[in-house]
């Protein structure tokens, strides 16, 4: 299966190919400051599932994770591994914004505190315990 997206202006499209690794919300302070938002809603993929198309931007956030947005309009569209290998695809993006449902939430340690979290998902302090 091949999921299409794209920024707000229209000068990136991306396609993700396959199902995603996994379907997260994350409350940490970085993505929050990086979304802009009070979370992160992503699907993960591996990199080479992506095909991307247009004029990103990108930012190194930390040591690992790069962010990618549109250089146009600057709708921040990935959070990229610097490795290689993963990359988390914010969920609205999506031509189908519908198209991943999260199972969990990660980094609720940080979350601000006037979101209530009341959707049943599995919630972690931290990270997935691994």
């Amino acid at each position: 299966m091949i999921r299409e997206g794209g920024c707000l202006c229209g000068a990136v499209r991306f396609k993700a190919e396959g199902e995603p690794l996994n379907v997260r919300i994350c409350h940490c302070r970085m993505c929050q400051k990086a979304m802009g938002s009070p979370y992160f809603a992503r699907a993960q993929f591996d990199q080479k599932a992506l095909t991307v198309e247009g004029d990103t931007g990108r930012y190194a956030s930390s040591e690992n994770i790069d962010r990618v947005f549109c250089k146009n309009c600057g709708t921040r569209l990935f959070s990229w591994r610097r490795n290689g290998t993963l990359a988390g695809v914010a969920l609205t993006t999506f031509d189908d914004r519908n198209a991943f449902a999260p199972t969990e939430h990660i980094w609720v340690s940080e979350k601000l505190a006037w979101l209530k979290l009341d959707d049943g998902l599995r919630q972690y302090e931290t990270t997935i315990p691994t």
